[in-house]
């Protein structure tokens, strides 16, 4: 019988989303240990490992110096969430006054796509900044198997245009126009197909992980679905939305997904 083809697809491993980072979900670097042992645990049976990295600029639709109130505050991280009718009342609008357009526009495709609500977060995995880079114990991890193959394990950033949120790795939310880096990404979505088996991980499950994830299978065959292999246990939500996370979970596993962990993955 032939050998599985397999692919790790590790999103967003970043310190930033490490406790201790600009935008820390709770359990992440015990995700990340978690998913580095399993990799050099059974660094002969993966054949591939994809990777995205978030990468913004301080200027971003997602950071508070973008908007600001009647009184000319910025919003607070985390507790705020811009929606349509705070656009067109001018509850919070952008310090430019050039992107007032751009902004109704944002929130209302927002709102039609069924899109999460526009949260305003931390700067976060600002490009250059130590945030930006992958947390060290899966760095090791990617370097041994880079190293003993020969090759490497490619990154894939998203996020660096700051008129719209990428939690997706494949597509922005919504596609800004001239940038062909928003829209949908079919080459690396047709690189997973490529695999027997496919272990999705990485921060966050109810962000980045949920829309990458959403967004690679909506093309995919029931028979496609079995191909995946969620590492429950080395992903984790965001605090106050796991809910979200459990949802995606849910939804995936009804089309088909599998849901594993680390240490069973290759057994």
């Amino acid at each position: 019988m032939a050998k599985q083809k397999t692919c790790l697809l590790v999103i967003d491993p970043q310190i930033d989303f490490m406790e201790g980072g600009n935008l820390a979900v709770g359990g992440a670097t015990a995700d990340m240990q978690r998913l580095a042992k399993m990799v050099k645990s059974n660094i002969e049976d993966i054949d591939d490992i994809q990777i995205t990295l978030d990468s913004h600029y301080y200027w971003h639709i997602a950071h508070p110096n973008w908007w600001m109130d009647k009184r000319g505050n910025s919003p607070k991280p985390f507790e705020t969430v811009i929606n349509v009718e705070d656009v067109e009342n001018g509850t919070w609008r952008p310090r430019n006054p050039a992107d007032k357009d751009w902004a109704l526009h944002y929130v209302r495709t927002l709102r039609a796509n069924k899109r999460f609500a526009l949260v305003i977060w931390n700067p976060h995995c600002i490009i250059g900044t130590p945030g930006q880079a992958m947390q060290p114990d899966f760095l090791a991890a990617v370097s041994e198997w880079e190293n003993r193959f020969f090759g490497m394990a490619p990154r894939t950033t998203k996020g660096s245009n700051p008129f719209t949120e990428h939690y997706s790795a494949v597509k922005a939310d919504v596609e800004f126009p001239g940038d062909p880096g928003t829209r949908l990404n079919t080459r690396f979505i047709d690189t997973l197909r490529n695999y027997d088996r496919i272990y999705p991980a990485g921060e966050a499950l109810s962000h980045c992980l949920n829309f990458t994830m959403s967004d690679v299978v909506a093309d995919f065959s029931p028979e496609e679905m079995k191909k995946i292999y969620l590492l429950e246990d080395a992903t984790s939500s965001v605090g106050t939305f796991e809910k979200q996370g459990e949802d995606f979970v849910n939804r995936m596993v009804a089309l088909g997904m599998n849901v594993t962990t680390t240490d069973k993955a290759f057994k």
